[in-house]
């Protein structure tokens, strides 16, 4: 009987978990560690596009996270004012759902197991061997495996390392208030959402449950100084004057079911990893939410992982060929994110008057074909 293989995962997020039961069904003994107290997330919605579907149909929890999704269905666009704009009869790309944040991270924690994970567990840093790698967390402990795998987002201590003249995360030049409205889902009638584009905001809203509607803003952070970097203030400035169906939703949120965040880039990498150590999710390439692909390419990076190292190739060499699958993949969302943000986030003039000439004047089906293309599900090279 062959040796078990251990390999550690750090960060226990979506990509982290998704990594997590990938390995697990490769053959893979694996460990999660976790920064925080509790390796639950909060509530916030997530777009599952078709290939964030396939995806979780590999990994075998795609039953389990559409089971309580909304299936995304006509949409429409409208002004803040609540003018209507243009009508969708479908989610452009192909069959989508929408789905709590927490849902889909509760379904790939009870697929991985949570006796595998190690809460209160901050990485630091790593040493590399001709054997293997050993993880070092504080408090001075230290973990040994086959290899590592850093899921710990856009602040990765591990990708710090392996790249140390790496320039710091740099603002994108934009800010997001996301929340969940909870009991007031019929306000959206036979949509599954509204999408509000309008001087300078966009603001999303997607029925995520039967209970639940998901919304987000984005905006221009220049325009909010520290004092006003809150939700409260956001929303004190966005509700007046806004559809009064808008309206409902905000302020029908808690407190506690929305969140203020300032928005980050960074420059595609030319290499991910070296040696047994690779990089996944955010920390390998932090995704703008503007391409609503953030979630799925940490779950496409997951199964990627997975099927490299399911076979008896040499670890380095199946590691060195993740990276430049996924890397070719995932470079395109992520230089895309700041040019849809510069679209349906500006007070430019010139490109709000083309926006909505396109919103307007655009075929369906040509929308459809281009969202499609982005959304194909990959990985066909990493299956021969």
């Amino acid at each position: 009987m062959a040796p078990s293989r251990r390999a550690i995962v750090v960060g226990a997020g979506i990509g982290g978990l998704a990594a997590g039961v990938a390995l697990q069904r490769a053959g893979w003994e694996v460990e999660i560690h976790e920064r925080a107290a509790s390796p639950r997330e909060l509530g916030f919605g997530l777009l599952l596009a078709p290939n964030a579907l396939a995806a979780l149909k590999e990994l075998g929890v795609a039953d389990a996270v559409v089971r309580s999704a909304a299936p995304a269905t006509s949409v429409e666009i409208r002004r803040l004012d609540g003018r209507r704009v243009r009508r969708f009869r479908s989610p452009l790309g192909g069959p989508s759902v929408v789905a709590l944040r927490s849902e889909l991270h509760g379904a790939l924690l009870a697929a991985v197991g949570e006796n595998c994970i190690h809460l209160n567990s901050l990485a630091e840093a790593f040493d590399l061997d001709s054997n293997g790698v050993t993880l070092r967390v504080a408090g001075g402990a230290t973990h040994r495996a086959d290899v590592l795998v850093a899921a710990d987002g856009v602040g990765s201590a591990i990708r710090r390392q392996l790249h140390p003249s790496e320039p710091h995360a740099e603002s994108s030049g934009y800010c997001a208030v996301r929340g969940v409205a909870f009991g007031v889902s019929a306000v959206l009638g036979d949509l599954a959402g509204i999408g509000y584009l309008d001087d300078g905001i966009e603001i999303g809203t997607a029925r995520g449950t039967s209970d639940a509607v998901y919304w987000y803003m984005s905006l221009i952070a220049d325009e909010f100084d520290a004092a006003r970097r809150t939700p409260a203030a956001v929303l004190a400035r966005v509700v007046p004057g806004c559809d009064p169906l808008l309206a409902t939703l905000l302020t029908t949120t808690k407190p506690e079911d929305m969140r203020f965040d300032e928005l980050f880039r960074r420059d595609p990498l030319v290499s991910w990893g070296s040696g047994r150590v690779t990089l996944l999710g955010d920390a390998a390439h932090p995704v703008m939410p503007h391409t609503g692909q953030g979630a799925a390419q940490a779950l496409e990076d997951g199964v990627a992982l997975g099927l490299v190292l399911r076979g008896e190739t040499g670890i380095e060499a199946s590691l060195r060929r993740y990276e430049q699958v996924r890397s070719q993949r995932t470079r395109a969302f992520v230089r895309l994110g700041p040019r849809i943000a510069r679209m349906t986030t500006t007070r430019s003039r010139v490109i709000l008057a083309l926006r909505d000439t396109a919103l307007k004047l655009m075929p369906e089906a040509l929308l459809q074909r281009s969202a499609a293309g982005l959304q194909r599900y990959p990985h066909a090279a990493l299956r021969s």
